[in-house]
């Protein structure tokens, strides 16, 4: 973004200064420089528009005063977590920003915790310094548990190897640090808040200093219309605010929590009545157990469709021209030409059409830029030496996400490969490819022939396999292609060591001497004024394409005998015969290999193609005799997908382990930490369902980071239930004086679990819907940019974008998993609670064991 900013400043003194001629036009043209800029504005806009739905609901639960405690937490958390991530040298991208949106809503979970805990002590008439300092003691151990199994769960992901982990590190890193910084804030500073200016009971709203107010802010605002119409705008929303806080929201807010707030606590006190009556929490956990294995069932036979990325609408399309090798680069511009004429007249005229009166910025089609030769080979096919007159590359830039309207750059990019199909000769190649979001991956077809063999005979297998599959002409394969180009014309120059010894000359001289005449050679140097210029020398350009000129010049030296000979070249040499060759050796671990490859059309599942694709190679395999030595592997993205899949396979289980040992240091027990890891594992029921019942792509990087994310968030819920469950236990007993070897009642124990629930229902409710609304813009990608609302009145407001399709698979399985998990914590976790309890006494009694226990 620098290097564009500082691009456009020069290009704009060069005008200026009138540097070029007036006739000269500059353009700027494929600037990707605006797409990132884009996409950081709306993350940041996302995380703005989080923080207002977040506070927005903390307002309702909590109360307007009390709801401002809890979002103190969000800024101050990330601006601790700005000043780490800087004193480590991360740069503020879109990871980073991502995450900031992950961890929105589970940033304030710490807070609504302490504060809903003191809140609830004042109501029983503790004072604010005493109620601060008992209702955090009493919450401390079990909210730092809760964040060390957040943490514990992102942790593994921070050794992520490969492109793709230098990728995705910022994720937990940026997590593990907001995370721990919204915990030091929970623990130091909400505390001191709340002990100072907390309330409890009705406010009695001050009208006087209310107008005074919202007079100073709007009068404020006004006059700073003519300065800066953002500060304006600021200070009048202030105004409104500070007058519709105290006339509204105030109000509202107490009917909510005195209202609607009570009626949903004794409707769940009688719904946790019934599901903990009898053998009910048997059923309901068994129940939840066969759910469990059925969202698996469902899952197979409703099976969405897998990626290994986020599939994205291109910001520009690639179209790749390749001739056979020797052709001359005026053949190629000629192939180039006739298809930008088919783009601009048969393919793109709608999109190309009258643009009068529309700001470039909105013309759907940004430019279409055509280059040949150097620099235009597709980078599937790797690095690529030497000239390349025979390729040529056109770029097709679309406008930003937000100035598209109806238009999908996917139909066009699919409009494009469907009209340049049989529109050239078979030695003409033409592919068109997109630009892919993420780390750079090989292809999604990517077949690998190898084997210590001669390279001719890997090659010509190689051939043999691609025109097989060609032959069956496999839906979603774009064009098959090796990765060694063949049919390179060469004229071998092989020297007569005789006749060059019998003349008294080396190789190296017959070699320089046509290197010279092709390429030429420096022989001096002229200066003019401080410039320097080298002087070369070589054949004119009709002598160096003329073969027998160039074999029929003479090579002059003297002799051993001090005698000049002129002796023609022809004469030391074999007679030449044309060959053709390949262009490179290719090594895989020091076996020589040839690569066939391939993209896949738009709108198909590259899992579904390479599968059909492996289909054939077997039967090819079948049917032909492979030269002996040579494999055939699948590799490319689909080998990727493998090694990513089993890594985020393996850090969920190291995650859901150390989240296991925390929970166990936490409680001391045995069934406390089982039933909470029956809570994160019952969890994935939501993610799977939700993906079968929308139908959403199973996305492997990004919803096994999802799931891993989700793995950390449930327990904290869970942990806190349980942890007053038992403090509530150790009272009762304490009350009772009961001794370590007597059993509570279990009635008492019943009564515990319910009150736990009851009183935790608000904070439960309260994290698990601050944790969705921080992800709801991103997942539904509802965009609003609120630098312009407040400077231009413009909200910008579209729907979807880059930043939504790269990760809106992950929001949305936080979301699934962790709205089912809502359900769990509720009705579940205490359910499993009171099974695993008489689990024990049962195994305690059928073996004639005391129970000894201080709950």
């Amino acid at each position: 973004m620098t290097a564009s900013q500082k691009i456009h400043e020069l290009i704009y003194q060069v005008k200026v200064n009138n540097t070029i001629p007036d006739g000269v036009d500059i353009s700027i043209t494929n600037d990707q420089s605006d797409k990132t800029i884009d996409m950081v504005s709306n993350l940041e806009n996302s995380i703005i528009f989080g923080v207002i739905l977040v506070v927005g609901v903390l307002l309702f639960f909590l109360g307007v005063r009390n709801s401002l405690f809890v979002g103190i937490a969000i800024p101050m958390s990330m601006l601790m977590s700005f000043l780490i991530l800087d004193s480590m040298d991360i740069t503020l991208n879109t990871m980073v920003l991502f995450s900031l949106v992950l961890a929105l809503g589970m940033l304030v979970d710490n807070g609504i915790v302490v504060v809903e805990n003191v809140q609830r002590l004042m109501e029983e008439g503790v004072d604010s310094f005493t109620a601060a300092r008992k209702g955090v003691g009493e919450i401390a151990w079990p909210i730092i548990a809760s964040t060390a199994t957040t943490v514990a769960a992102f942790l593994p992901l921070a050794f992520w190897p490969g492109i793709m982990g230098e990728f995705m590190q910022y994720l937990p890193l940026t997590l593990i640090i907001v995370l721990s910084s919204s915990l030091f804030v929970a623990l130091v500073v909400n505390p001191v808040m709340v002990a100072m200016w907390m309330k409890i009971g009705k406010p009695t709203p001050n009208k006087r200093k209310t107008l005074i107010w919202t007079t100073a802010f709007m009068i404020l605002g006004l006059l700073l219309i003519p300065v800066s119409a953002g500060w304006s705008n600021i200070f009048i929303t202030c105004g409104v605010l500070t007058v519709t806080t105290v006339y509204l929201l105030n109000p509202w807010a107490d009917k909510f929590m005195n209202g609607f707030l009570v009626k949903l606590e004794l409707s769940y006190e009688k719904l946790i009545h019934y599901v903990l009556d009898k053998r009910r929490p048997l059923w309901f956990f068994l129940g939840t157990i066969g759910l469990f294995f059925f969202s698996f069932i469902i899952l197979g036979v409703f099976t969405p469709k897998v990626l290994f990325f986020p599939e994205n609408q291109p910001n520009y399309v690639n179209i790749f021209i390749q001739h056979p090798i020797g052709t001359d680069i005026k053949v190629t511009n000629k192939t180039t030409l006739e298809v930008e004429r088919i783009l601009t007249e048969e393919i793109l005229p709608e999109y190309l059409g009258d643009t009068v009166g529309i700001p470039k910025k909105e013309w759907i089609i940004q430019s279409v830029i055509a280059q040949v030769g150097d620099g235009t080979s597709d980078p599937a096919q790797g690095p690529v030496m030497g000239n390349t007159p025979h390729k040529a590359r056109i770029t097709v830039n679309f406008a930003e996400f937000k100035y598209r309207g109806k238009h999908n750059t996917s139909v066009i990019m699919e409009k494009i490969s469907e009209g340049l199909k049989g529109k050239f000769t078979a030695e003409v190649q033409v592919s068109v490819d997109k630009n892919n979001e993420g780390p750079p991956t090989a292809p999604p077809v990517n077949i690998e022939v190898s084997g210590d063999v001669d390279y001719n005979q890997l090659i010509a297998e190689a051939e043999n396999i691609r025109l097989f599959l060609d032959r069956k002409n496999v839906q979603g394969v774009e064009k098959l292609k090796l990765d060694v180009e063949t049919g390179k014309p060469e004229l071998p120059i092989i020297i007569d060591r005789e006749k060059a010894r019998l003349f008294n000359t080396s190789t190296g001289q017959i070699a320089n001497a046509i290197r010279t005449a092709l390429f030429g050679s420096d022989i001096s140097t002229y200066k003019l004024g401080d410039e320097t210029y080298d002087i070369a020398v070589r054949f004119n350009n009709e002598d160096r394409y003329d073969i027998d000129a160039l074999l029929n010049q003479r090579l002059i030296f003297r002799n051993n005998q001090g005698k000049i000979l002129r002796i023609p070249i022809r004469s030391m040499i074999l007679e030449p015969v044309p060959t053709n060759t390949y262009s490179a050796v290719v090594h895989k671990d020091l076996t020589p290999v040839v690569t066939i490859y391939s993209n896949v059309t738009e709108g198909s599942n590259p899992n579904e193609v390479v599968a059909e694709l492996k289909e054939l190679v077997a039967d090819y395999e079948a049917e032909n005799e492979i030269t002996k030595g040579v494999k055939i592997n699948f590799t490319g993205e689909q080998e990727e997908q493998a090694k990513e899949m089993a890594f985020l396979s393996k850090a969920l289980l190291i995650a859901m382990f150390l989240v296991l040992l925390i929970i166990v240091a936490q409680f001391n027990a045995f069934t406390s930490p089982v039933v909470i890891m029956f809570a994160t594992l019952f969890s994935f029921i939501g993610v799977l369902l939700g993906e079968v019942i929308f139908q959403m792509d199973f996305v492997i990087i990004m919803t096994m980071i999802g799931i891993i994310s989700l793995a950390g968030v449930v327990v904290n819920n869970a942990i806190v239930l349980i942890d007053y469950t038992n403090l509530l236990r150790q009272r009762k007993r304490a009350e009772l004086s009961l001794t370590e070897y007597e059993l509570l009642p279990m009635d008492e124990v019943i009564k515990a679990t319910v009150e736990a629930g009851k009183t935790r229902l608000r904070p439960v409710l309260l994290t698990a819907i601050t944790t969705v609304l921080g992800l709801i813009p991103l997942a539904t990608g509802f965009n609003i940019d609120f630098f312009t609302l407040y400077t231009d009145y413009n909200p910008n407001i579209f729907i979807g974008g880059d930043n939504t399709m790269f990760f809106g698979p992950m929001s949305w399985t936080i979301i699934f998993g962790l709205t089912f998990a809502t359900f769990l914590t509720l009705v579940i976790t205490p359910s499993m609670y009171l099974v695993f309890y008489k689990f024990k006494l049962w195994i305690y009694k059928t073996f004639n064991m005391k129970m000894r226990t201080d709950i």
